[in-house]
This record gives structure tokens, C-alpha cells and sequence, in this order.
């Protein structure tokens, strides 16, 4: 019983994780016009994209704890968020090309949004290269801390707010409606909801599991 009250999330993210690829695939769908079928991605490609954002943003919290008290672990912790979070960004973005093969015609578009999420990877990729060209611990520590709170500002910035203020493909950008507003299907909201909640829980999960690996190899190379 105490198992199970520890673990509670885990089995909910489970049961949710189920639920969400078994009605991506096989519930009903509006049928919309070019999106036709591709509409079920919106459980795939949107919600992991809102998994990167909680998992980034929950780094940035920890890469503040560490500049407010120089611990160690604060610092393994925002790290860990930090290299979970770009797993769900690369999987955002495969799920996302694929969307734009089969409704914009090419898996990579001249779009201002695509474009924006390119260069944050790229800043978060020269954030990994920054903490593995100091040897020493704590100036990597206090520099990629400064810099991966700077990162998230940035980036979100240029996927929140720069494709608002120009044209875009993207729903709810550049002037074009939300799926919101144009969703004929209010059904597809009894899955998307929950999908956020079934990844974002997966997200934390292995970024967990990535904790507790770097807490073991941070003892293990004080140990010797």
C-alpha cells in the first residue's frame, strides 16, 4: 500500500499514456479541411512541446536555487530538466515535420515559428557545450546556471511572442484562429487535456530517473 501511494502518478501517467495513444489513433475526428486526419498529431506534437516548456521552466527554478545557495545538487537537478527537456523538443519537432509534409507540403517550411524554435535549440545546444568545456565544477556550474536562465527568457520569447507579430502557418499565430476557435469537435479537448497531463508526467518521470543517475555518478567521482 505505501508503494502505491508513492507511486500513484506513476500509474496514472500509465493509464493516461494509454489512453491518450490508443484515442489519438482510433477516436473520432472533425474532418477539417487540409488537416483531415493529421488533427489526431495535435495530442502528439502540441502536448509534447508543452511537456519541454514545464520541463525547461522547472530548470530554470533550480538553476535559481543553485545561484541562491551554491548546492551541488540544484545544479544536477536543473541539468537533468534541461537534457529531458530537449528530448521532448527534438520529438516536438520530428512530430512537427512530419505535420508539415502532409498539411503544408514540405517537412521544413520558411515559417517564423519554425525558424524561432531552431535557434532555441541552438542556444539550449550551446548551453550542453558551455558545461562540458570547464573542467572546473563550480565555475560550470554558476556560468550554465546564468546561462540557462537566460536560454528559457530568450526562447521563449521567440516561440511565444515573435510569430505573433508576423505571418505564420501556425495556428493562433500571425492572425490565423487557435484550434479553439475552429475545432468543430469539442470531443478532440477530452483527450488533448489529458494528453498534456500523460506526458508532462512521463517528462518528470525519466527526468527523475536522469537525477538519480547523475546524484550516483556525482558520488561516484567524489569517491575516488
Amino acid at each position: 500500500m505505501e508503494t502505491l501511494k508513492k507511486n500513484y502518478w506513476k500509474i496514472a501517467c500509465m493509464l493516461l499514456l494509454i489512453y491518450t495513444i490508443w484515442a489519438g489513433f482510433m477516436g473520432k475526428v472533425p474532418r477539417q479541411a487540409i488537416l483531415n486526419e493529421t488533427v489526431r498529431n495535435l495530442y502528439f506534437h502540441v502536448t509534447m512541446w508543452f511537456t519541454m516548456i514545464f520541463l525547461l521552466g522547472t530548470s530554470v527554478y533550480h538553476s535559481i536555487q543553485y545561484l541562491r545557495k551554491s548546492d551541488i545538487k540544484s545544479d544536477l537537478i536543473s541539468n537533468a530538466y534541461v537534457e529531458i527537456g530537449l528530448v521532448f523538443a527534438s520529438l516536438g519537432l520530428v512530430t512537427g515535420s512530419l505535420w508539415a509534409k502532409f498539411t503544408w507540403g514540405d517537412w521544413w517550411t520558411n515559417d517564423p515559428k519554425l525558424n524561432s524554435v531552431a535557434i532555441g535549440l541552438l542556444i539550449y545546444l550551446a548551453y550542453g557545450l558551455v558545461r562540458s568545456s570547464m573542467p572546473d565544477e563550480q565555475q560550470k556550474a554558476r556560468i550554465s546556471n546564468v546561462y540557462n536562465i537566460f536560454a528559457f527568457v530568450i526562447f521563449m520569447i521567440l516561440i511565444w511572442i515573435l510569430p505573433r507579430m508576423t505571418d505564420s502557418l501556425h495556428p493562433g499565430n500571425g492572425g490565423n484562429p487557435g484550434f479553439s476557435k475552429y475545432d468543430l469537435d469539442s470531443n478532440m479537448r477530452l483527450v488533448f487535456y489529458p494528453a498534456i497531463i500523460a506526458w508532462t508526467l512521463l517528462g518528470y518521470w525519466i527526468a527523475n530517473l536522469r537525477i538519480r543517475i547523475k546524484k550516483l555518478e556525482h558520488i561516484t567521482s567524489e569517491n575516488e
